[in-house]
């Protein structure tokens, strides 16, 4: 199978070359890889340039947008930037951040997952983070659910599910849609990518409140907010993220913000996640 990697970096002097590098030393290597710097300030675009130099599979995309580091838009407009200079002779599109270091068999894997089902619509592996001189898993979410840092789409659903949407709550809302069209979402706890950097490290305060709004604009309501904003508080350490992401969620429905899906895929998207919330209170 073909494939292809988009990778969008922002002042990612410090890992990009392990990234790189782990990315060619793979035992199925990709057909393309496209990194695209994002108005970066470091040697980003100069350690990039040096790999230029050793591999024709890769090439460089410079794009000039707010320097501001938010999360879900700015990454996925960049994203789409280096997408749009692919052609589309691909089985399946990878977004991959540019702080990770991918074990070699890692896209091996993937191949196999969607060579096996042809209902497999998105595939990838766990993130793990160093303390204590161990690697230990970054438990912010379900196993269910793949991180946004490595997402393997296969080129049918990808394209289902409309690509990927530039606002925080996009590596959510790919796999509920992928879910609402019948996809199937499927992680491999053997893969086990080394995250260098933890998640939201560069996120400023303006960002604190865009969790609660990216709930909103997936149609949870209320409730399931609730719930959900308690669980990731906690997971985080940070019980009074809580606030914060309720606050976010009433800013966002008192000014009627855009929902990024449509009433029936929200509708879809309470059923599924009222059925999780049942199914984990009754085991």
């Amino acid at each position: 199978m073909k494939y292809y990697v988009v990778i969008p970096a922002h002042n990612e002097a410090k890992f990009i070359a392990q990234t790189l590098q782990s990315l060619l030393d793979q035992t199925q290597v990709p057909d393309k890889i496209v990194v695209v710097n994002d108005h970066s300030t470091d040697e980003t675009e100069t350690i990039v340039n040096s790999f230029l130099q050793k591999n024709g599979t890769l090439q460089l995309v410079n794009n000039f947008s707010d320097a501001t580091h938010l999360p879900g838009s700015k990454v996925i407009r960049a994203f789409q930037k280096g997408l749009e200079t692919l052609d589309q002779d691909y089985d399946f599109i990878v977004k991959l951040d540019a702080d990770l270091i991918l074990p070699t068999t890692y896209f091996e894997t993937i191949i196999s997952l969607f060579k096996k089902d042809d209902a497999i619509g998105m595939a990838g592996g766990f993130a793990y983070i160093e303390q204590n001189d161990a690697w230990i898993l970054e438990n912010l979410t379900d196993k269910d659910h793949i991180r946004g840092a490595f997402k393997a789409y296969r080129k049918k659903c990808f394209q289902q599910i409309g690509g990927l949407k530039p606002a925080m709550g996009w590596d959510t809302v790919d796999e509920l849609l992928a879910k609402f069209y019948g996809w199937k979402v499927v992680t491999d706890e053997t893969l086990q990518v080394k995250h260098l950097k933890p998640t939201g490290a560069n996120y400023n305060k303006t960002a604190r409140f865009k969790q609660g709004e990216a709930f909103y604009s997936l149609g949870y309501g209320f409730l399931i907010t609730t719930i959900a904003s308690a669980k990731l508080a906690m997971r985080k350490k940070k019980p009074l993220l809580f606030l914060d992401y309720i606050r976010g969620f009433c800013q966002a429905k008192f000014t009627k913000k855009p929902l990024l899906v449509s009433k029936e895929q929200a509708r879809f998207i309470r059923h599924y996640r009222w059925t999780k919330i049942k199914s984990k209170i009754s085991s």
